[in-house]
């Protein structure tokens, strides 16, 4: 043991250490590893960022161009309706006269 003592790099035993002062020291550490990591962290680039802007504003026009194409088509879709009721009544007025239905005038066909 003496001769490990005696060289400059040697190694002593160390006395029991306070909880506190343990704990004080691993708080210490862990600060620094945060204060190390945020400081590593890189600044996103010119090109990340426009990159970032352009899918933003992509997204607003698809958004918009979306909700105009589903406003398009409930309108379409109101107006087809519309059509077919007005046609279905057209028809109903063809079939039915006054004196009644056409068809039960008709004679049969075999």
């Amino acid at each position: 043991m003496s001769v490990l003592s005696n060289r400059a790099y040697g190694y002593s035993k160390m006395e029991n250490e306070d909880p506190e002062e343990v704990q004080h020291r691993l708080a210490q550490f862990l600060i620094y590893k945060a204060m190390q990591k945020a400081d590593t962290k890189r600044r996103p680039s010119w090109l990340r960022v426009k990159m970032f802007k352009l899918k933003i504003k992509i997204g607003k026009r698809l958004k918009k161009l979306r909700k105009g194409f589903s406003t398009t088509l409930f309108s379409a879709k109101a107006d087809f309706c519309k059509q077919i009721s007005d046609v279905l009544k057209s028809c109903k007025y063809l079939v039915q006269g006054k004196q009644g239905p056409i068809i039960r005038t008709l004679p049969p066909m075999f």
